[in-house]
């Protein structure tokens, strides 16, 4: 039982970090830098269901 709870909340904490690592590398990220990025020379265009859509505002 008590590996049980460990292995639970273990998994909960490593769930709690990795949140907080991605909401810390989404407030330095840059959408327009991306999109920069992305559409750059050279590159091949997306193949088909690999577009960006438009911004919509939500994230």
């Amino acid at each position: 039982m008590n590996q049980f709870i460990l292995l639970a909340v273990a998994e909960k904490l490593a769930f709690l970090e990795a949140e907080s690592f991605f909401a810390e590398r989404r407030k330095r990220g840059d959408l327009g830098r991306l999109r920069q990025f992305l559409n750059r020379e050279g590159g091949e265009p997306p193949w088909p269901g690999d577009e960006i859509l438009p911004d919509d505002g939500e994230a």
